[in-house]
């Protein structure tokens, strides 16, 4: 699968892609002597969209797993992810916390860098304006994407948007989320003004962040600062800009640039990647040395069931099972529950029962190392939208009226196999529905957060689900997640751990 590789491999040679706080970030005095031709900034580019590499497989891990979608406990030996689906308080050392600050961070350096060394010589560099300005809104819709994606687990973080040094690192502290979130609104702004439509793009950079993907990462930026405080320091400001996020989405729907497909299952076609429903994805490709494959595929599915298929094991480990309560809300005609969930197998002499998360899966394409799956992830689809600005409606945003909300959810609906349909769709039915549409694709938690339900569905939940006994009580810190012990380690006072661990 030939695709932008490059991505990846390039910034697979510049350097490993972990770091913290307390180590030095792409120093300046390396930087100076790199960026001197255009292709060096293509490829110092490609070491940023690197720090993108394992998005999917954190939003499995931190999203999917912490909502009620999966019942995720242990059945055999201690799991990383067990803390998390079970709301443990010492998880300040979990691997899955500690790779999404230090990820997160180093690609926030990259791009830091990056847009130093490109005003400082890009011009001289990169004769090609117009170029050299889709470089820089590519550079900042990426660091605008790491920071949003820090403040919904993390809330305050600190904000670094220049290069510094390892001793300056260790005495920034933590910023408030109204100063984060202006610097992602202001980056988003930049990044739209001067990124192309997707179908600008010449064939060899298909793939790369276009304008709408930025409008769309605006609106929900707008949505979750809209959502209650929750009485934490997390993404929700409660700050009413719905009709913001319509007017972002507004502008994506009138592109024409993308159309919901007819079948659900062809979205994720390994052979339909970059399909009209697609407004951005994360880049992955097999066969390259170094490998540069995706591996979110097999995140949430247990290795017996590959085993079972006569398959080799992949890393999923053991069974992640979908919540009886999920199950129970798809209708039995609903397409996307049979595409999605596997509903038990059966290994030797064991008779799995359970339902998980297949929906990534496509056995035929099992690669030779289960690092190299070759199937891009889709951050951004076009449903999504849809559904986020019928969301914004239902919240009051001005100029919209309840049929628009009831046409958008009965498509999708429809588009599952569903022949009954809704009028005077309310929230919880829209999310219901958010629930059923983006199964295994990491939304639901962060939909739980915006909407302000976190606290009562997951109490709930857990009262119902957790017949193992193993989950402790939910509590509203656990909206967020707490601070690494390493970060805190690394500055001894600097940081204050956020409540609840």
């Amino acid at each position: 699968m030939k695709k932008l590789s490059i991505f990846f491999l390039i910034a697979g040679l510049l350097g490993s892609c972990k770091m913290d706080l307390d180590q030095q970030p792409i120093s300046s005095a390396t930087s100076d002597t790199y960026f001197k031709t255009a292709n060096d900034f293509i490829q110092g580019l490609n070491a940023i969209y690197n720090s993108t590499r394992g998005y999917p497989d954190r939003l499995m891990n931190l999203s999917e797993t912490r909502s009620d979608n999966l019942y995720a406990v242990s059945d055999g030996g201690v799991r990383d992810w067990e803390g998390i689906n079970s709301f443990h308080k010492t998880i300040a050392s979990n691997p899955y916390v500690i790779e999404a600050w230090q990820t997160n961070f180093n690609g926030i350096f990259r791009a830091n860098n990056y847009l130093e060394q490109l005003e400082a010589n890009g011009s001289t560099a990169i004769i090609d304006e117009s170029l050299r300005n889709r470089m820089e809104g590519e550079a900042r819709f990426l660091r605008a994407f790491f920071y949003f994606d820090l403040i919904r687990y993390f809330g305050k973080v600190p904000l670094i948007d220049k290069v510094v040094s390892a001793s300056q690192a260790k005495n920034i502290g933590r910023s408030n989320v109204e100063e984060l979130y202006a610097l992602i609104i202001e980056d988003l702004n930049k990044a739209i003004n001067v990124l192309p439509a997707p179908s600008a793009y010449a064939a060899a950079d298909k793939g790369r962040v276009n304008k709408y993907a930025a409008k769309m990462l605006l609106g929900l930026v707008y949505m979750t600062r809209s959502g209650p405080t929750l009485g934490v320091e997390g993404a929700g400001l409660n700050s009413n800009e719905w009709p913001k996020a319509v007017e972002q989405f507004n502008d994506v729907i009138k592109s024409n640039e993308f159309s919901l497909l007819t079948s659900y299952n062809n979205i994720f076609d390994y052979g339909n990647e970059r399909n009209k429903e697609v407004v951005f994805n994360i880049e992955y490709s097999s066969g390259a040395n170094p490998v540069v494959g995706a591996t979110f595929p097999w995140v949430l599915v247990p290795d017996n069931w590959f085993n079972s298929l006569g398959l080799a094991t992949q890393g999923g480990l053991t069974i992640r099972p979908v919540s009886e309560d999920l199950l129970k809300l798809y209708d039995a005609s609903d397409g996307r529950k049979t595409f999605s969930i596997q509903q038990g197998y059966t290994y030797g002499n064991v008779v799995e029962t359970r339902s998980f998360v297949k929906k990534f899966v496509d056995v035929t394409k099992v690669p030779a190392s289960r690092t190299d799956w070759p199937i891009n992830y889709i951050v951004f689809r076009y449903s999504d939208l849809l559904l986020l600005k019928a969301e914004c409606i239902l919240n009051g945003a001005p100029g919209t009226i309840q049929t628009d909300v009831d046409a958008v959810v009965n498509q999708i609906r429809k588009r599952a196999g569903l022949t009954t349909e809704l009028t005077n769709v309310t929230k919880s039915q829209l999310m219901d529905e958010r629930r059923r549409e983006f199964i295994g694709e990491g939304l639901r938690w962060f939909d739980l957060v915006r909407s302000g339900n976190v606290e009562s569905v997951m109490k709930a939940w857990i009262t119902k689900e957790d017949v193992a006994k193993q989950m402790s009580d939910f509590q509203v810190n656990y909206v967020l997640y707490p601070v690494p012990q390493s970060e805190l380690d690394n500055s001894p006072g600097l940081y204050t751990q956020n409540p609840g661990y």
